[in-house]
């Protein structure tokens, strides 16, 4: 059970001697005070409104959104699956935009995206659609060819601007994405129908619907997570230990935590023990964010308050994140 209660200072009721502030976890101004959530971390099971975590369909238009390279599967001519590496790019509401020189003859088609968090996680999202011409394309070229047809020698048509149609729509994402003119002739997309949401490697999945997926949002934080998250796990682990201790409620010594992602609502953690083994851990922020300066503004107080906790100059009035999720830890991860 999600459990909201406000944090207050001790100093409102209490006077506390004078300590030294601890420095500035980011460059972003703290917030003196502010409450805290529980958070439950699941695997395929949809988060509730209140599990301060991101839907499975806003963790897959995160995952297009930041990737460019899927392994695209169809049926070939002998019956067999066939999976071949291809570039794609997604337009306003996730369509994945691909050019293919040898479509199959079967459009029946998936197409599987990953992203790597830091080396230690790796959601993934595999699309169902079929493999679809761009209707304004079609369109597009269709209209041009009647009005070269319908018009005689004396008309007024710039036929120089008809010679090398393409739909601008899918031809400006994929050249927004690539910086190059997509082909035409070889441009199709991906009639999206239900989307497969994975959090990591080797775990069960969520199946998304396709409105779900097309009407979700891409996290506001995917340009600058991968950033952030380095920046703290090379420059502030004594901060990331310091959650571990202070935030989550643990029957165990922690011997390393690194930071795999962040987003929106919160941050994942991978915590070490000798004895226990190796964890993921969500601690939601205080609230939304919605910028990296937001982001920045909350893991500030949030050190801080932590720091004064560890001190004992702040009572820990809070409730701690219970839920560990449990890692079978494999070489290389």
């Amino acid at each position: 059970m999600n459990l909201q209660i406000q944090t207050q200072s001790l100093s409102t009721h209490f006077p506390l001697p004078p300590f030294p502030p601890k420095p500035k976890f980011l460059q972003a101004k703290p917030k003196p005070s502010f409450k805290l959530w529980s958070s439950l971390s699941t695997v395929s099971v949809p988060p509730t409104k209140t599990s301060h975590k991101p839907f499975p369909a806003e963790v897959s238009r995160t995952i297009m959104e930041l990737s460019s390279i899927g392994t695209l599967s169809t049926l070939a001519q002998d019956g067999w699956p066939l999976g071949v590496g291809v570039r794609f790019a997604v337009d306003a509401e996730g369509t994945p935009v691909l050019c293919l020189p040898q479509p199959s003859p079967d459009n029946r088609s998936t197409l599987h995206v990953q992203l790597d968090q830091c080396g230690l996680r790796t959601p993934q999202c595999t699309i169902q659609g079929s493999l679809t011409k761009p209707a304004d394309a079609t369109i597009l070229r269709d209209s041009i060819l009647k009005l070269i047809f319908d018009t005689d020698q004396t008309g007024i048509v710039d036929y120089n601007n008809f010679l090398n149609p393409t739909p601008i729509r899918f031809d400006s994402v994929w050249k927004k994405r690539f910086g190059e003119a997509a082909d035409v002739d070889n441009l199709y997309t991906v009639d999206v129908q239900r989307v497969l949401q994975m959090e990591d490697l080797n775990e069960d999945g969520v199946w998304v619907t396709s409105s779900d997926y097309k009407n979700a949002n891409p996290d506001p934080l995917r340009n600058s997570a991968e950033e952030i998250v380095n920046e703290i796990n090379n420059n502030n682990r004594e901060d990331v230990h310091r959650f571990c201790n202070v935030y989550v409620d643990l029957d165990f010594q922690v011997s390393e935590a690194k930071m795999i992602w962040v987003d929106r609502l919160g941050f994942d953690l991978r915590i070490y023990s000798p004895q226990k083994g190796v964890f993921d851990v969500r601690i939601p922020f205080p609230r939304e964010v919605t910028d990296e300066k937001g982001a920045k503004s909350s893991f500030n107080g949030m050190s801080q308050l932590a720091w004064e906790v560890e001190k004992n100059f702040h009572a820990p009035d809070f409730e701690k994140v219970k839920q560990l999720k449990k890692i079978v830890y494999s070489g290389g991860r």
